[in-house]
C-alpha cells in the first residue's frame, strides 16, 4: 500500500470529500450552540471541526468511493473518477475525528464512532444499507439530525449528555431530524436512473418524483410544528415567526419547482435540486446563526 494514498489525497479525492457540503449541515451545530446552557469556546471549536472538517467529508468520500457515480452528485455536476486515495483519506479523517472527540467529550466520541460506523454500513457493498429505503432514511434522519444535535449540545456545554434529557431537548433534536428528512429525498430525486443501475432502492425512487416532493413537504410541516411547540414552551414564540419569515423564499421556490415538475418531470434535475439546497441551506444558516445572538 502506497503511503501517499493516505498522506497525499488526489485532487479527485479532495473534490469527492465535498467539504463545502458541510455548510448545509451547519444549522444543526448552530442550533446546538445557540441552545447550550453554557458555551466552552474550545469545545465549540473542536466540535465544529470534528463534524464539519472531518466526519462529514469522510462520510462523503467513503460513500463516493463505493458509489463510483458517473453522473451528477450533490455539489459536483461532473464527478471525476474515484481512486484509492479517496478510500484511505476518508478512513484517516474518521480516525482523527474519533481521537479528537475522545480528548474532551465521551458523548461526542460515542456519537462520532456510531456515525462513522453507520455511514460505512450505509455505503459498503457487503452491507449497503443505502439500498433499503426506510433503513437508509432513518440512518440519515437520526444521525445527521438528532444525534449530531444532542451530542454537540453536550460537548459544547461540557455537560454529560444524560443531564440534558427533557422534553425541550428531545424536541430540538427532532426538529433537526425533520429538517434533514425534508431535504433527503429531494437530493436523490434526479438520480433515479443511476440508483436503479446500482440496485439501490432509495426512498426517492420508491416514492417517485412527485411523491418525493410531497414527502418533503410533510416532513417540513412537521418540523415547523415542532419548532412552534419548542418556542412556545420556552415562551419565545417570536423566534418561530422569524423562522417563517426567513424560510418563505424557500417555500416559494419549492412550490414553483413542484409546479414545474408536474408539467415536465425532467425539471426534477441536478440544477433545480442544487438551487433549492443552496437557498434552503443559506436561510437555515442565517436563522440558526441569528439564534446565537437573540
Amino acid at each position: 500500500m502506497d503511503s501517499n494514498w493516505i498522506l497525499l489525497p488526489s485532487k479527485s479525492a479532495i473534490l469527492h470529500m465535498r467539504f463545502a457540503f458541510s455548510f448545509f449541515l451547519l444549522p444543526v451545530f448552530l442550533f446546538a450552540y445557540s441552545q447550550a446552557p453554557q458555551v466552552i469556546l474550545i469545545n465549540a471549536i473542536l466540535t465544529f471541526a470534528i463534524w464539519h472538517l472531518l466526519v462529514y467529508p469522510a462520510s462523503n468520500g467513503y460513500n463516493s468511493y463505493f458509489d463510483k457515480d458517473e453522473k451528477s452528485i450533490a455539489l459536483i455536476k461532473n464527478p471525476p473518477r474515484v481512486d484509492k486515495s479517496l478510500y484511505y483519506f476518508s478512513i484517516l479523517l474518521d480516525l482523527v475525528a474519533v481521537m479528537l472527540a475522545a480528548i474532551f467529550s465521551w458523548s461526542l466520541f460515542i456519537a462520532v464512532v456510531i456515525y462513522g460506523l453507520f455511514s460505512k454500513l450505509y455505503s459498503h457493498p457487503s452491507v449497503r444499507l443505502k439500498k433499503y429505503p426506510i433503513v437508509s432514511f432513518l440512518i440519515v434522519f437520526l444521525f445527521q439530525g438528532a444525534c449530531v444535535y444532542w451530542s454537540s449540545y453536550a460537548a459544547i456545554s461540557g455537560l454529560d449528555i444524560f443531564t440534558g434529557w427533557n422534553p425541550d431537548f428531545v424536541i430540538a433534536g427532532l426538529i433537526c431530524s425533520c429538517l434533514i428528512g425534508a431535504t433527503y429525498p429531494l437530493t436523490q430525486v434526479y438520480q433515479h436512473e443511476e440508483d436503479r443501475k446500482r440496485g439501490d432502492q432509495t426512498l426517492s425512487l420508491v416514492l417517485g418524483v412527485r411523491g418525493s416532493f410531497w414527502f418533503s413537504a410533510v416532513m417540513f410541516i412537521i418540523s415547523g410544528a415542532l419548532l412552534w411547540t419548542y418556542w412556545l414552551r420556552l415562551e419565545m414564540i417570536n423566534n418561530f415567526w422569524l423562522f417563517l419569515l426567513l424560510v418563505f423564499p424557500v417555500i416559494l421556490f419549492f412550490c414553483s419547482w413542484l409546479l414545474k415538475v408536474y408539467k415536465d418531470s425532467s425539471e426534477a434535475n441536478f440544477r433545480n435540486m442544487s438551487r433549492l439546497t443552496l437557498l434552503s441551506g443559506a436561510m437555515m444558516v442565517v436563522y440558526f446563526g441569528l439564534l446565537i445572538f437573540i
